[in-house]
């Protein structure tokens, strides 16, 4: 390196630096301190006397606290993934309507199919309460003389059973009048059967295929255990009708609907949809979107709404199967699935029954807000059901699948899935152990079904307001029954009654429709103006000096630090790899200081107080100098003095 070149750079290592460039990180505060935006930090320096440096140390720290607790507070409001609601109101369209009759099938009908299941349930009424059942419509025929001297198949297949109090573990056969004994696992809903304080209940007992595992199911009440086991047996005989058959044995569309009107206008079956239902027979659904459209109201109020009279026939139903008389009414969004027996509102007879509505529409927001579904994709549960997801299909469907799974055969109540078959006796002997026993779980949650399934992120919900009034008056009946047996003169031969009557109003109170939608009550837009807010109000801060301080305070700070990291390895480096010094030979002028030859550039004063002397040497005398050096030579040497005359003068 040149000797000028050598003189910049030392002068250039002795200068102060400031800036980012600074060799440390004191310097690089101060730097910091009085060029920053932050005017805090600049008082702090700037500032003169120690009390009021400590105050704007003590008002700058605590506006940094503020600003972190601030922050922090953000931070965790934005990953509580809360949601604000909003309501708004707006008309709507009107919904499906779907009607059944609580009588599945005709009595007529089915009468041939259930001949050996009613005479045995009225044999076992008359063990328990010591009287047959007897209706008029039924007397002119002898029961007792059809099964005559013939074993009843039912109750062998599953005995009805008599349990005493006072003697437990045993229990009396309701046709044979035997007492048997009873193993332990009696089940009364959630109590054992010997903890029940009265002293006689009524069950039943049903086993496994090889006979060994049995469970006898109690009920406080002979009505509850004689219903429960009739519909067993029922089930398993409408499980092998075909369904053509069914459909005709139950309630037409003109048989059961005898007037209609929608929003003043005139209608008749041929608005109505089938469909059949396994437990309740023939249901009709109005505006269930046929040809692509949905019917909707004018106005709100019961005149423009739908309305319709029904015809019950009371006379058809079972005395077993059902104990009340009337319709069930569901109303249900057009792609989904209406659940009768779940859901539906019952419609008395000799009343009219108003309904009005109030429709709730919601919108949820899936992960990670709510555990909600979108259409079911994400469930891993086979929608059996020829409808829109919801939670209700996904619990049937997966207990339905279940039962195939287990017990070989689908449930009657609920839709087949594929490749399976309805339970059976012929089939499957023992199904309805089976069955009882999964029923239990599924209730109990020990299937799963509850923690796959979830809810539907948007759903429809009416809110329903019912009233009844007599229908017809004493002085209406008298004109209004025998104008209704004309209108209905070519489906029913017989003279019309209140009791075979009801009717039906469906209408909205209002039109206007309240809407419940979710959405993220924290973004990152709503996150990062949070945060400038908070800077802004307590440190003055922009964006700009944000970048600053974290120019500074991240990539200065930690620069300073690997340089002075990397110098030291550097000469940790230099001094591993370089050779010995030999000794230097004596000089022959006596300048052998070694001392002298450690740099090209003479010492300072300083740095020659901290060189140590040579080992073994002695400090040599300076020797004199050389006198002819200092001899003055000038360049003007030839030049006349003003005293001086020129020869040639």
């Amino acid at each position: 390196m040149a000797p000028g070149e050598k003189i910049k750079a030392k002068i250039k290592k002795n200068l102060p630096v400031t800036g980012p460039q600074a060799p440390t990180i004191k310097e690089l505060m101060r730097w910091y301190c009085l060029n920053t935006n932050t005017h805090g930090c600049r008082r702090i320096v700037v500032s003169r006397g120690r009390l009021r440096r400590l105050l704007w140390i003590g008002f700058t720290l605590t506006a940094v606290a503020l600003i972190l607790w601030q922050c922090a507070l953000l931070v965790f409001s934005f990953y509580t993934v809360s949601v604000s609601i909003k309501v708004h109101f707006r008309k709507l369209d009107f919904p499906a309507v779907t009607i059944c009759n609580i009588n599945p099938y005709k009595y007529s009908a089915v009468r041939n199919l259930l001949a050996d299941l009613e005479q045995e349930t009225r044999e076992a009424l008359k063990s328990l309460y010591g009287f047959p059942e007897s209706r008029k419509r039924r007397e002119a025929e002898s029961w007792s003389s059809v099964l005559e001297g013939m074993q009843p198949r039912f109750s062998h297949r599953i005995p009805l059973l008599i349990f005493d109090q006072y003697e437990k573990g045993k229990a009396r056969d309701f046709f044979t009048g035997r007492k048997r004994k009873v193993d332990g696992r009696i089940i009364h809903k959630a109590s054992n059967v010997m903890h029940i304080e009265s002293k006689q209940v009524v069950g039943f007992q049903l086993c496994s295929n090889d006979t060994s595992d049995c469970a006898t199911y109690t009920f406080s009440s002979g009505i509850n255990a004689i219903q429960e086991w009739y519909k067993l047996h029922y089930m398993n005989i409408m499980a092998q009708v075909p369904l053509e058959k069914k459909i005709n044995m139950s309630y037409s569309a003109e048989e059961l609907l005898v007037t209609c009107f929608f929003d003043g206008v005139s209608c008749d079956a041929r608005n109505f949809t089938l469909f059949h239902h396994p437990m309740h027979g023939n249901c009709y659904t109005f505006n269930n979107r046929e040809n692509e459209t949905i019917l909707s109201t004018s106005m709100g109020g019961s005149e423009y709404g739908l309305q319709v009279i029904l015809y019950i026939n009371e006379e058809e139903y079972n005395p077993f199967l059902v104990s009340s008389t009337g319709a069930k009414v569901i109303i249900h969004r057009q792609d989904e699935y209406p659940f009768v027996e779940d859901v539906g509102t019952e419609i008395e007879t000799a009343m009219v029954t108003s309904i009005g509505m109030h429709l709730t529409e919601s919108f949820k927001l899936s992960e990670p807000y709510s555990q909600c579904t979108e259409d079911g994709s994400d469930v891993p549960i086979r929608n059996i059901y020829n409808a829109a997801y919801s939670l209700q299909i996904c619990l049937h469907s997966c207990f339905q699948t279940k039962m195939v799974e287990k017990c070989g055969c689908a449930q009657y109540s609920q839709p087949l899935p594929p490749a399976a078959n309805y339970c059976n006796y012929q089939q499957h002997p023992n199904w309805m152990y089976c069955y009882y026993q999964l029923h239990r779980a599924f209730v109990q949650e020990e299937l799963g079904c509850q923690s796959v399934c979830k809810e539907a992120c948007s759903f429809k919900e009416w809110t329903l307001t019912t009233s009844l009034a007599q229908w017809p008056s004493v002085v209406s009946e008298k004109w209004l029954l025998p104008v209704l047996t004309w209108d209905q003169g070519r489906q029913i031969n017989k003279k019309l009654n209140k009791t075979d009557l009801a009717k039906l109003l469906i209408f909205y109170k209002d039109l206007n429709q309240r809407s419940i939608m979710e959405s993220p009550a924290n973004s990152i837009e709503m996150l990062l103006s949070n945060f400038g807010g908070q800077l802004g109000l307590w440190m003055s801060c922009s964006v700009v000096c944000v970048i600053e301080i974290i120019e500074v305070f991240f990539i200065d700070f930690f620069s300073i630090i690997a340089r002075r990291q990397w110098q030291k390895a550097k000469e940790w480096w230099a001094r591993k790899q370089a050779p010995p010094c030999p000794e230097a030979p004596r000089s022959p002028q006596g300048q052998d200081n070694p001392a002298l030859d450690i740099d090209n550039d003479l010492p300072t004063f300083n740095s020659a107080l901290h060189l140590p002397p040579a080992l073994g040497t002695q400090v040599p005398g300076t020797p004199p100098p050389k006198y002819n050096t200092l001899r003055l030579e000038s360049a003007f040497s030839n030049q006349l003095t003003d005293t001086q005359i020129l020869d040639e003068l």
